[in-house]
């Protein structure tokens, strides 16, 4: 089975857009040859329906060859008018044909309904950002995604069967699966591999999608009681003023590809005192163009320093890594971490047996309040919270035998960053992945790695490469610069966190006193004038 799952079901579509504010027309753009039923629910700590349609002629539409990297360009099907007081968030859009063979009668799209234009309008303190660009990334519907040959990736297609919505499984669809007390763990992602073609789901419902990450935090926040506004990645790029007046951004899950623009308003924000959230792994990796009126995301990846055009007229916009030497604005810059330092966590062959928990170090830090936790704990070892991708950072301990930052070119001052609790994460190259993913066949992360940051691949250099950490930590990156202010930056560095949200109480104790550390006493923040 290919990883390009194209019309697997016997209806697809799409939305015109990912994102609409309250009172706009969304549009679904539907190929299919039977009538159809459409309903748009807002998926939040429930379900709720908001909008139907029923019997509608089907037309179908064929997918044009290059429909992964240029979009469907089908004619809009069905318009949906969204309320002006339909709340900000995902939404789910529901398409069922009429006459479909059973169990490929039903299709997904999807829309964010974002937050209201201006902060005089706005109740929410949160700004929730979806990470779609790293869903586009992933998506191999039409043809070829990011990580099989393609380097342009269009918005205006379906997104791959699962990524927004698939039965709930235990532990099959995970990329980094949980091993119980007895089991050997599942190295070559055996047990991914089999649960997906079963159900004709491509890989990337492991990776990437509403239904694997964002999804979980949602129904646990809402469900906590907290609210917040909710944007995708590219509308960072659309409206620079997005994130003025909140005290809080909020990232999750898997947020890998990050466009200039994007990375400005996040920065903007920190360095006027905002906070940032970031409970994501592999944050910020990659630098990507959105381009074609936001229509298509662009980045080359592993070969931008040879073939990306942007060489030739802007070098440090080369859509490669952001930590790459050509553009030098490594994402620990902001973060504090980085994939730079520890990419992969029970994953293939990095830790392999590791704990999927982190270990914990300060046991009296603020993000483990109320949660009994000690010097040496496990935090999340029940469902395998540190796992698939993370972050770290290089580290050092210091008298009392407790890690601290090493300092490093880019990094925030060390004594701005707190490491909470930590556990070893690697990086791995060719022969080392799981059969579960679509790898490079000539080289590996910890090769490409090599060669970026040290112009050689060699025994030295891949060993340099290879041992990291997955890390919790607190960081203050900008409060010693000129007119800028002690904005926080709180990083729980890996994807897979949200999985312990519903049935770990620490982990959710953590998690709550992260969200209620800047929204429970500090006044809302006025943007820049």
């Amino acid at each position: 089975m290919s990883d390009d799952i194209t019309f697997y079901d016997e209806i697809e579509g799409y939305c015109g857009r990912l994102s609409y504010r309250a009172g706009a027309t969304a549009t679904v753009h539907v190929s299919t040859p039977h009538r159809y039923d459409v309903v748009v629910e807002r998926w939040g700590a429930r379900r709720e329906v908001l909008w139907e349609a029923t019997g509608i002629d089907g037309v179908s539409v064929p997918a044009p060859a290059d429909a992964d990297s240029v979009g469907c360009a089908w004619p809009a099907s069905v318009d949906i008018p969204i309320g002006d007081d339909w709340r900000s968030g995902f939404h789910l859009v529901t398409l069922t044909a009429h006459g479909a063979a059973a169990g490929r009668d039903v299709a997904h799209a999807c829309f964010v309904v974002t937050a209201p234009s201006t902060p005089t309008t706005r109740s929410c303190r949160a700004l929730f950002v979806l990470g779609t660009n790293t869903w586009n990334a992933y998506n191999t519907w039409g043809g070829a995604s990011l990580y099989t040959g393609g380097t342009q990736v269009s918005f205006r297609r379906p997104f791959g069967r699962g990524m927004l919505c698939r039965p709930e499984v235990d532990r099959d669809d995970r990329k980094a699966r949980p091993a119980r007390w007895g089991e050997e763990p599942d190295v070559n992602g055996d047990h991914f591999q089999e649960y997906r073609f079963t159900h004709g789901y491509p890989a990337s419902i492991g990776s990437s999608g509403w239904f694997t990450h964002e999804r979980r935090f949602v129904e646990w926040a809402e469900s906590e009681g907290y609210e917040f506004d909710s944007c995708i990645s590219t509308d960072l790029d659309d409206d620079p003023t997005i994130a003025d007046g909140y005290d809080l951004l909020i990232d999750v899950g898997h947020d890998e590809y990050w466009s200039c623009g994007a990375r400005r308003v996040v920065e903007s924000h920190v360095q006027l005192g905002g906070h940032l959230a970031s409970l994501s792994g592999n944050t910020m990796f990659w630098q990507v163009r959105i381009e074609h009126d936001g229509d298509v995301m662009v980045c080359h990846k592993y070969a931008a320093h040879i073939s990306d055009p942007m060489l030739d007229v802007d070098p440090a916009r080369m859509s490669g890594m952001w930590a790459d030497p050509i553009v030098n604005e490594p994402e620990w810059s902001l973060l504090g971490a980085g994939s730079r330092w520890g990419l992969y966590n029970r994953f293939g062959q990095a830790t392999p047996r590791g704990s999927g928990a982190y270990t914990v170090y300060r046991d009296d830090h603020w993000m483990l309040a109320n949660t009994g936790l000690r010097y040496g704990d496990l935090l999340g070892a029940k469902h395998g919270v540190v796992g698939y991708e993370t972050v770290g950072c290089p580290i050092d301990l210091d008298e009392f035998q407790l890690p601290i930052a090493r300092a490093v070119p880019g990094a925030p001052q060390i004594e701005r960053t707190e490491i909470v609790a930590l556990t070893p994460s690697s990086n791995i190259g060719v022969g080392e992945y799981p059969a579960s993913i679509s790898a490079l066949s000539d080289q590996g992360d910890i090769e490409f790695t090599a060669s970026r940051f040290y112009g050689r691949v060699d025994a030295d250099s891949l060993a340099r490469c290879r041992y990291g950490n997955s890390v919790m930590l607190v960081t203050r990156p900008y409060a010693d610069g000129v007119n800028r202010q002690d904005g926080e930056v709180m990083v729980v560095g890996t994807t897979d966190w949200v999985f312990g949200l519903a049935d770990d109480p620490a982990v959710a104790q953590v998690t709550r006193n992260i969200l209620n550390r800047h929204l429970t006493e500090s006044p809302v923040r006025s943007g820049p004038v």
